[in-house]
């Protein structure tokens, strides 16, 4: 009996020898698939296993997902980061010296001279209104002044 042990032994020493490299490129590879896969938005073939999304869009952060996201646990609205106001940007600059040079110019004038979409300047110039720099009377825009 012990010889049969032995033999068992040393057939399961010899395997594990061999099967030694295999688990260490297995491992290294699995850990630059981890790498790899959080660069290109990828995950491992683990990742099922592990509960992770599969493929597709990473999933945004608390912040981006919602315009009013809510700080945890507090029920308060999440701090906007800070950046510039909306309507304070160059195009906003460039559709008031439009209207100041075109009185009672319309949105879909304005957007055809500029060159971009309607769309934008739709939330563009009511913040130029609030901020008294146009006025709107009709269905085009005034100077303020």
């Amino acid at each position: 009996m012990p010889d049969f042990l032995d033999s068992k032994r040393r057939e399961i020493d010899d395997r594990l020898r061999e099967l030694k490299p295999l688990l260490d490129e297995y491992e290294q590879l699995e850990t630059a698939a981890k790498a790899l896969g959080g660069l290109a938005g990828r995950t491992s073939p683990r990742a099922a296993v592990n509960g992770r999304r599969k493929r597709g869009r990473a999933r945004a952060s608390r912040s981006v997902r919602g315009k009013a996201a809510v700080a945890p646990k507090s029920g308060t609205p999440a701090k906007r980061p800070p950046g510039r106001r909306k309507g304070s940007g160059t195009r906003a600059a460039e559709a008031l010296a439009v209207v100041r040079a075109q009185p009672g110019v319309t949105i879909p004038e304005l957007a055809a001279k500029m060159g971009i979409q309607q769309n934008y300047l739709y939330r563009v110039m009511p913040s130029l209104e609030r901020d008294k720099k146009v006025r709107k009377r009709d269905k085009g825009w005034h100077p303020a002044d």
